[in-house]
């Protein structure tokens, strides 16, 4: 082999070794951003169905279905989607069931707060329509924690005609075991981030 060939084919290998470098190392920054880059946001949620642990006979159930858009998520007050519910009391010969319509949805870690207007109820509970009542959902798991906004005045229809937007109490009680569970997606919801 010639010194002159010798070169060319050094060079060659040369080149070729540094366009592979540049290829794979191209291909791995790509790869890198791809990873790195945040993966499309989820929306807002607050769904399932589940009982409120109280004594046998006293019988609570709540369903879910909360959902506020990604876009959406720095204005609470565009959430949609239905809360139904239902409370009888067997010893008292009390309860009745409804449904209302979601208004605000407010989400940190694991806890949701949701209000929404009541639009249809029955029995001992047809005097909550036209309330907004106020939820909070602590999703623990198996067991979740459960508060409500007229937890101080005693029933959702005694609350007031004005009460605001994702207003409700602490999560005091808890759903019953085996019930059901409620399920919060969450996302950051700071409007100053």
């Amino acid at each position: 082999m010639s010194p002159k060939h010798h070169r060319t084919t050094t060079r060659v290998a040369v080149l070729g070794a540094v366009a592979l470098l540049l290829l794979t190392g191209g291909a791995a920054a790509s790869t890198a951003t791809a990873v790195d880059s945040p993966r499309p946001a989820r929306e807002v949620a607050l769904t399932g169905t589940a009982m409120i642990d109280r004594p046998k006979g006293d019988e609570i159930t709540f369903t879910f279905d909360a959902h506020l858009p990604a876009a959406d998520r720095t204005d609470p007050g565009k959430a949609r989607g239905t809360i139904r519910f239902s409370h009888y009391i067997e010893e008292a010969h009390w309860g009745g069931a409804g449904e209302a319509k979601v208004d605000c949805l407010m989400t940190g870690g694991r806890v949701a707060t949701v209000s929404a207007v009541v639009t249809k109820a029955d029995g001992d509970l047809k005097d909550t329509v036209g309330k907004r009542v106020g939820l909070t959902v602590d999703d623990r798991g198996r067991q979740d924690g459960f508060g409500y906004s007229w937890s101080m005045v005693g029933l959702p229809s005694s609350l007031p005609d004005d009460m605001p937007k994702c207003v409700s109490g602490a999560p005091f009680e808890k759903t019953r075991p085996g019930s059901g569970t409620f399920h919060v997606s969450a996302m950051d919801q700071r409007p100053w981030k």
